[in-house]
């Protein structure tokens, strides 16, 4: 009986450790995630700008840009999936997968290739275990993105575009990440950046004002060669933004939880102990009174 009650007191001790562990991790991922919010904030007036602006151009009549253009019958296509480096975060990496293995599977539907790019350990670690092919693979910092690394993948992603299938160019480029709605919601999404013709800003819509008509200098076409790199390089960097605080809130909402847990745990190990002890006086007891009757009958 005593070797039981001790086993349940180095479970309330190691499930007690765990607990402080989890509690740390909430509260770091607590303080994190508010900052990663406003990064995420503020960067998105720029992309929808320069959305904005890039659609003004692509909009005129007589633009004629590999960059806007739709391939008829597109045969490669390029999907960057973005994941997170460490794992504590619920079930967050594994939806961004699972969305892009269903993106994929369509695409393959379709009869397009798909070249995945991996930003993330996790993505890396899920393709490695199956020995699947990738294209290029980006770690580090999926908590906090820098801008250097959107502009490392951006023009990766640009070169690969404007290169011909031939030479292992893709006509498509796929967006797999994570949007933040809310602390309680984050939403797997895809987004396709290129062909430009598929990508709206988020103030357009109904009740939009018209596109204005410009006289470029020296044309339109240049004009989109400066421009496309720093919209695809903006829009890479907030959807990075966007995949960062819901990272941090997923990993407040898991850890939040895994200390909830902890704490039934110790309740559970703390009762199943007390009754042992209980029931280890009780013997005790029996074992004396049953010595006293014996010798007094005696």
């Amino acid at each position: 009986m005593g070797a039981q009650i001790r086993v349940y007191r180095q479970k309330i001790a190691s499930t007690s450790s765990m607990k402080k562990i989890f509690k740390a991790m909430e509260l770091i991922a607590t303080s994190r995630v508010g900052k990663a919010r406003n990064r995420a904030q503020a960067a998105s007036p720029y992309a929808e700008a320069i959305t904005r602006a890039v659609s003004a151009v692509a909009s005129q009549d007589d633009v004629d840009h590999i960059l806007t253009e739709k391939v008829t019958n597109p045969k490669r296509a390029a999907v960057l999936v973005m994941t997170s480096d460490r794992g504590l975060a619920g079930a967050y990496s594994t939806n961004v997968l699972k969305r892009s293995e269903s993106l994929l599977a369509r695409l393959r539907q379709d009869g397009i290739e798909a070249r995945p790019y991996l930003y993330g350990r996790k993505a890396q670690a899920f393709y490695d275990f199956r020995s699947r092919e990738y294209d290029q693979v980006w770690t580090g910092q999926t908590d906090a993105p820098g801008v250097e690394r959107a502009q490392e993948i951006g023009q990766t992603l640009v070169d690969r575009f404007t290169q011909s299938t031939e030479e292992g160019g893709v006509d498509e480029i796929y967006l797999v990440y994570t949007e933040f709605r809310s602390m309680v919601t984050q939403e797997p999404v895809v987004k396709r950046l290129l062909p430009l013709a598929v990508v709206e800003s988020q103030d357009e819509g109904a009740g939009a004002d018209p596109m204005p008509l410009y006289d470029f200098e020296p044309s339109a076409e240049e004009v989109l060669d400066a421009l496309l790199p720093k919209y695809i390089e903006s829009r890479i960097f907030s959807a990075m933004l966007e995949a960062s605080a819901s990272e941090l809130a997923a990993r407040q909402k898991a850890m939040k939880s895994a200390a909830d847990n902890a704490d039934e745990l110790i309740r559970k190990y703390t009762l199943l102990r007390n009754n042992a002890r209980q029931a280890e006086i009780t013997q005790e007891l029996t074992e004396l009174i049953a010595g006293a009757d014996a010798l007094a009958s005696s």
